[in-house]
């Protein structure tokens, strides 16, 4: 639950400006994290020292289920003469550390990210007649937040967020998001680290689609190149009714060339998927992952879940190099990539006890799989085959309903346990499926109805005798039993 005030308003707000007038005693009555970026607010907004702000009536370190202690919203003259409309420019406070008494965030010294290392900002335009700025861009915030929080995942420029909705709740077509660099605000040195900004970018479904095939970042380039989508700000207009695509059909083509000249930046995704065993017999329930009620599924080991994490972390990453990262057996079950070790791991077990050592789980070569996949999940599969495999790359599907995983990979991705030899492999609940790129040019074909999934009727089924591999398309209430 939040409250709309004046960043002036009695409670933590908004300081005065640094330099020379502010009161001597400041620093110790307010958060030198939140003083420190409020300092880049008032250097943008000099004229705007008290915007409107929402705020967390119970903080999150008190138990409140919002992770951001502020949003605060400044109105954004834009530039007319460069195409940039008038606009709300919304920023967040709470990803990054606003304390440094370990109450949110563990400090980690200085030179690293404060806190996650990165606050949200969004700018919407602004409607004519408007006098206040709309609230909901904040409660989508606050959802990502809690994303972030809950998941240990960090974004990063050119990440996507698919929605599936609009963003205001309204009727647009406004309903995923891209991420990037906010265009103004600029990277502070706080006393508990580095923070950096990143601007939300509603985009629509086709949009979205074309970062996923291609790569955020060439999209947000497309957008930047298109007033109405988004101009050199990229401002978001909820009221837009056309794609990038449709405003300009030049712009697929250049997305087409870019797919295939680049492949996909896309390595990774959280979905419902899940595979079985074919080649041992179903009562075998101690390496089956045919997983039956009442029975306790094998969990992935901390450093596979690592192994995955690190891949689907760098999803999006421009130029990824074809090598799985490697298991460190040096390295803890917390994740600790630029953060303190304390953090769970996003695809860690809830309870760590349950997690079968990584030393004891021995990797089998399995002569049959069946692998299984929900709609949205599997219409990804031809971007996975032809974005990444035949550009000597790696695609993990990671299940969001159980914890397991399933990864292709090429002939050229080193790190892999699965071999030409034996290209289907499990090192637990981890699957990994190499695929030659004749096999792969044999199942494009074959799987060329999923680029238009709504045409064919659930649950559909894809089989490879020759291969002892079967993919079937189920409906999402089957991922949702306690079967899977």
């Amino acid at each position: 639950m939040a409250e709309l005030r004046p960043s002036g308003a009695p409670g933590p707000a908004a300081p005065p400006a640094p330099g020379p007038s502010a009161p001597p005693a400041f620093a110790s009555l307010f958060p030198p994290g939140l003083h420190a970026i409020y300092g880049e607010c008032r250097r943008l907004y000099p004229d705007q020292p008290n915007p409107l702000q929402v705020t967390a009536i119970v903080k999150y370190w008190l138990g409140g289920p919002d992770p951001l202690d502020y949003v605060s919203m400044y109105r954004n003259m834009g530039s007319p003469s460069a195409n940039i409309p008038e606009h709300w420019h919304y920023i967040s406070f709470g990803l990054s550390d606003l304390y440094g008494d370990s109450r949110v965030h563990e400090f980690t010294g200085t030179d690293g990210p404060s806190g996650f290392g990165f606050e949200l900002t969004f700018r919407l335009k602004r409607e004519t007649g408007e006098s206040a700025p709309p609230t909901w861009p904040a409660e989508l915030m606050q959802g990502l937040a809690r994303y972030v929080f809950q998941s240990e995942n960090t974004f990063c420029s050119g990440d996507h967020v698919s929605w599936h909705s609009p963003l205001d709740n309204s009727e647009s077509r406004i309903q995923h998001m891209l991420l990037t660099e906010d265009p103004q605000m600029q990277p502070v040195q706080t006393p508990f680290g580095v923070v950096t900004f990143l601007q939300i970018v509603g985009v629509c479904t086709e949009e979205l689609h074309a970062a996923q095939q291609w790569n955020g970042q060439g999209i947000l380039e497309l957008l930047r190149t298109v007033p109405v989508a988004g101009g050199p700000w990229l401002i978001t207009d909820m009221r837009r009714g056309e794609t990038i695509f449709e405003i300009d059909p030049h712009l697929q083509e250049r997305v087409d060339k870019g797919i295939e000249t680049d492949g996909s930046n896309l390595s990774g995704v959280s979905a419902k998927c899940a595979w079985d065993d074919l080649s041992r017999p179903p009562e075998d329930d101690e390496d089956s992952r045919s997983i039956c009620i009442g029975t306790q599924p094998r969990r992935l080991s901390g450093k596979d879940t690592e192994q995955i994490r690190e891949t689907l972390r760098r999803g999006l990453e421009i130029n990824s190099k074809p090598v799985l990262p490697p298991i460190n057996p040096q390295r803890q079950n917390g994740f600790t990539h630029d953060r303190a070790p304390s953090r769970k791991d996003s695809l860690e077990s809830d309870s760590s006890t349950a997690i079968v050592p990584h030393e004891l789980i021995r990797t089998r070569q399995l002569e049959s799989v069946h692998l299984k996949f929900n709609q949205e999940s599997g219409a990804l599969i031809p971007l996975c085959l032809r974005g990444r495999l035949l550009h000597g790359r790696h695609f993990t599907y990671k299940s969001i309903t159980g914890d397991m995983a399933i990864t292709f990979v090429s002939t050229g991705v080193e790190g892999a346990f699965a071999t030409e030899e034996h290209p289907y492999a499990a090192h637990g609940p981890w699957l990994q499926i190499l695929l030659t790129e004749e096999f792969v040019e044999k199942m494009l074909e074959d799987l060329e109805d999923l680029t238009s999934p709504e045409e064919f009727k659930l649950p559909k089924e894809y089989s490879w005798p020759e291969k002892k591999l079967k993919v079937s398309i189920l409906p999402d209430v089957v991922f949702d039993s306690p079967l899977h």
